[in-house]
């Protein structure tokens, strides 16, 4: 019986010797399972593919901001010139074209001159009185003075535009300057062409004006001359010389 529990006793204290041994695997394999791994073949890829997005990423935006700053200049290019000098220069013409129509006794009519060259300015009529002479005479040198008055006003008015072109040149040159656009610097450069042909408008209106005044002034010359000659033809012609007749005086009725 004593041998019995002996062999019991044994048994139970070999168990407990072996319990912690086989228990201690348990108790340390969590401690193993939360252990971090460090791969620098797969680290170094991920930064490389994370670099390259970053890359790609600001290449979208530049060219985003490049179509913007595109889609700002075309707006630019494309903008209208907020002044506009048509008006004025428009108005000067009209004015010069004005004097131009004002023009006396002769206008600037190819019907009218013709006719006027003929019944004034032809040969004179050996049929004609001088006191028609005298008349045409006279209207010749009427119309010579007239000329000459209309090349003075048309001067006059030419003139008068300078300073207003001054001021309109000065206007353009700085809009053209201060272009935003394509645009804007064409529409100035055209109306500083449009300002040119103004000019050009008043010197062509006033070299008309001073030839038409040339023009009467040589055609009195001509017309003068050959009245002259008919004058004097008519002086030199034998005429039935003197006639004695009765004379009356001092109001004598006797």
């Amino acid at each position: 019986m004593t041998l019995r529990r002996s062999n019991a006793a044994f048994v139970a204290v070999t168990m407990l010797a072996t319990t912690p041994i086989a228990l201690s695997p348990i108790i340390t394999t969590p401690a193993y399972a939360w252990r971090i791994v460090f791969d620098p073949t797969n680290y170094s890829q991920n930064v490389l593919t994370a670099a390259r997005t970053l890359q790609q990423v600001n290449q979208q935006i530049t060219q985003l901001q490049n179509e913007a700053q595109m889609l700002v200049n075309q707006a630019r290019n494309l903008a209208s010139l907020p002044y506009s000098s048509i008006q004025q220069l428009q108005q000067n013409v009209k004015r010069t074209q004005q004097l131009l129509s004002q023009a006396q006794n002769i206008a600037f009519d190819v019907q009218e001159i013709d006719q006027a060259f003929q019944t004034q300015y032809g040969s004179a009529s050996l049929s004609a009185s001088d006191q028609q002479l005298v008349a045409t005479a006279r209207d010749r040198w009427q119309n010579t003075v007239g000329g000459l008055q209309d090349a003075m006003r048309v001067q006059a008015g030419v003139v008068g535009n300078i300073d207003g072109q001054r001021a309109e040149m000065s206007a353009l040159v700085g809009q053209s300057q201060g272009a935003t656009g394509a645009l804007q610097a064409t529409q100035a450069g055209n109306q500083l062409l449009a300002l040119q042909a103004q000019q050009l408008t008043d010197l062509t209106a006033l070299l008309a004006a001073n030839g038409r005044a040339d023009a009467l002034s040589a055609a009195e010359q001509a017309a003068a001359a050959e009245q002259g000659r008919e004058q004097r033809r008519r002086f030199l012609t034998p005429g039935s010389g003197y006639q004695p007749g009765q004379a009356r005086m001092f109001n004598n009725t006797n």
